[in-house]
């Protein structure tokens, strides 16, 4: 978002047409999990590609 100078504020007014809620843009600045057409419509939002916006980071429960 930064580097495309996006605030939550554009998230949430061009994620109206792509049905990305309040909710949903809350999720994503905790950092907690969200679904893959969040991340779709976040990469059409941005213009930007998966590997953009989004870092793996694999929890260490076995």
């Amino acid at each position: 978002m930064e580097m495309k100078k996006a605030t939550t504020y554009t998230l949430r007014n061009k994620g109206q047409s792509y049905n990305i809620s309040s909710s949903t843009i809350r999720r994503l600045k905790t950092n907690q999990s969200v679904s893959t057409n969040t991340l779709d419509a976040l990469c059409h939002i941005l213009g930007c590609t998966l590997p953009d916006i989004v870092e793996f980071i694999p929890d260490h429960t076995d």
